[in-house]
C-alpha cells in the first residue's frame, strides 16, 4: 500500500497526525506523508485516517 496528500485538498486539520503520526507529520499548516510505502503494520490505521479526513485528501493506492 502507498499513501500520498494532496496538498489542494488538506486544510490542516491534523487527523491524520493524531490518528498515525508514524505516518503523518504537520509541516507548516499541512500535512506530509513521511513513509509513502506503509508498512503492514500501519495500514488499517491510515485508512482509518483516510476515512476520517473531512477535506478527502489522504489517497490510498492499494
Amino acid at each position: 500500500m502507498k499513501v500520498k496528500i494532496d496538498p489542494d485538498l488538506c486544510t490542516g486539520d491534523e487527523i491524520c497526525v493524531q490518528i498515525c503520526p508514524e505516518v503523518f507529520e504537520m509541516e507548516g499548516d499541512k500535512a506530509i506523508v513521511l513513509k509513502e510505502e506503509v508498512p503492514e503494520d500501519l495500514q488499517d490505521s491510515v485508512r482509518e485516517s483516510a476515512d476520517s479526513c473531512p477535506s478527502e485528501a489522504i489517497i490510498i493506492e492499494e
